[in-house]
């Protein structure tokens, strides 16, 4: 490595270790400055830190523009930091690499669609068996429950209370701790994966409650790939593909539809879902109101026999 890059590196993680310490994880920033470091040294550039090296790492990834946007934001806030040590650093443009905000909108299952994909995740890689055990209740908990992905990666045994249904979620988004009850028939699940996990891993070397096939926990491209591959069998890879971050907005709209279904002010209960989805502000929430077709009908109809402007 060369001095340049092995003075970089040492800067790299001395950042890394600051924003962690004021509670900030930086899993995806620390691998982008890791990414840096790499480049430098193998493209065995001198210092110091220039506009030259930083467009020509963010080139060098064959993205989406989103995606360099955020490296470049990483490396940009990075480079402010590095100043501090080294003055020679060029300072860069926060204009640079805009950032697309337009947010895609999601895919809501119906109930048809939504059979159909658990039917594949029971069925998928059949010369795989190990990706059905986990994959068919970790989607079912998804869609059940509107947990994040990464929520539900996190778990451990401990933050699994079987007996009485409620999940501890831990470490999530917004840094705050939730209880989640769960469905009896989504309990069931997770108990019949609980145990044949148990039989196949009895002495564990970690506390996660969703594993891979050697018994470590499930990280998110395994489950990706897993999800991906069932998806491709219930047929929703055409158009737009279904993501497992939909199945978090179908949970959303649907709840909010049998509220109106209920009679029931679906505004006035945004809190609560709120709450129950781990979302910092109410408002978050009130976006999967304009999320679905049907709800938004139903929110017109509402609107209309309370003599409201909808």
């Amino acid at each position: 490595m060369s001095t340049f890059s092995s003075r970089l590196s040492k800067h790299v993680e001395a950042y890394v270790a600051l924003r962690r310490s004021l509670g900030f994880s930086l899993s995806k920033q620390a691998t982008i400055l890791r990414a840096l470091v790499a480049y430098v040294d193998g493209e065995q550039l001198d210092g110091p830190l220039c506009r030259q090296t930083v467009l020509g790492f963010i080139g060098s990834w064959a993205g989406t523009a989103n995606g360099r946007a955020v490296r470049y934001g990483v490396v940009r806030r990075f480079s402010e930091y590095l100043a501090i040590f080294d003055p020679r650093t060029d300072a860069l443009d926060p204009k640079a690499f805009p950032r697309n905000r337009a947010i895609p909108p999601p895919r809501i299952l119906t109930d048809e669609e939504l059979s159909r994909l658990m039917a594949a995740c029971r069925a998928v890689s059949p010369d795989y068996p190990e990706r059905a055990r986990f994959l068919t209740p970790l989607v079912g908990l998804l869609a059940s429950t509107g947990m994040r992905s990464g929520e539900a990666l996190r778990l451990d045994r401990g933050d699994a209370d079987l007996a009485q249904g409620i999940l501890h979620i831990r470490r999530t988004k917004f840094r705050k701790d939730r209880l989640v009850p769960v469905h009896p028939s989504t309990l069931a699940v997770l108990r019949d994966y609980a145990r044949l996990r148990d039989g196949a891993f009895p002495m564990p070397d970690m506390p996660a409650f969703f594993v891979s096939s050697r018994g470590t926990r499930l990280s998110k491209s395994g489950l990706n790939a897993a999800f991906g591959a069932a998806r491709s069998l219930a047929g929703l890879d055409r158009g737009k593909p279904v993501r497992l971050h939909d199945l978090r907005h179908r949970f959303a709209v649907r709840r909010l539809a049998n509220w109106h279904q209920q009679g029931a002010d679906a505004r006035a209960m945004l809190p609560l879902l709120a709450t129950y989805l781990g979302h910092g502000h109410y408002s978050d929430t009130a976006y999967y109101v304009t999320a679905d077709a049907d709800l938004l009908a139903m929110a017109a109809e509402r609107a209309l026999a309370w003599g409201e402007t909808p």
